[in-house]
C-alpha cells in the first residue's frame, strides 16, 4: 500500500529552515499504514531536506556552517546565469530527501531529531515537499 501526500508552503528565502516533523507525522497518521518506510522529498534543485535538532543556537550554527563551507559569490562558473551557483551547491551537499521507518503507525525519529525543509534560493519561493508512505 502507498499513500503520497504534498506539503505546501512559502519560504523567507536563502537559508529559510522549516519545521515540517508534524506535517510529516500527520501524513503517516493518515496513512494508515502500520510498518513501512516514509520518504520525504522536495522537487527542485536548491531546496533540501535535512534531520536537526530544533534549536535555535544549532539553526543558526547550522546557517553560518553551510555560508563558511559554501560561500555566496565566490567565483562560481554557474553564477553567469542566474548569481545563485551556491544556492545548488549547498542543495546537493545537504541532498533532497530522507527516509524514514514507519513501525506500528508511528513515525519513528530520534527525540532531538526534527525533519527540516531547507530553502536555499536566494528569495522566498512557493514550495512543494513530496511525503510517500509505503507499506502495509
Amino acid at each position: 500500500m502507498a499513500y503520497v501526500k504534498e506539503l505546501r508552503f512559502q519560504t523567507r528565502g536563502e537559508i529559510d529552515l522549516v519545521d515540517i516533523t508534524g506535517e510529516v507525522e500527520e501524513a503517516v497518521d493518515e496513512s494508515g499504514i502500520e510498518n513501512g518506510h516514509v520518504l520525504v522529498f522536495v522537487p527542485g534543485a536548491t531546496g533540501a531536506i535535512v534531520t536537526i535538532e530544533h534549536e535555535s543556537g544549532l539553526l543558526e550554527d547550522f546557517k553560518r556552517v553551510l555560508r563558511e563551507l559554501i560561500p555566496k559569490g565566490a567565483g562560481y562558473l554557474h553564477d553567469r546565469i542566474d548569481d545563485n551557483a551556491h544556492s545548488h551547491l549547498r542543495a546537493t551537499l545537504l541532498g533532497a530527501s530522507e527516509c524514514f521507518p514507519v513501525v506500528n503507525g508511528r513515525l519513528v525519529r530520534g527525540t532531538w531529531q526534527q525533519i527540516f525543509f531547507v530553502e536555499l534560493d536566494v528569495r522566498p519561493r512557493h514550495r512543494g515537499v513530496i511525503v510517500q508512505i509505503v507499506g502495509e
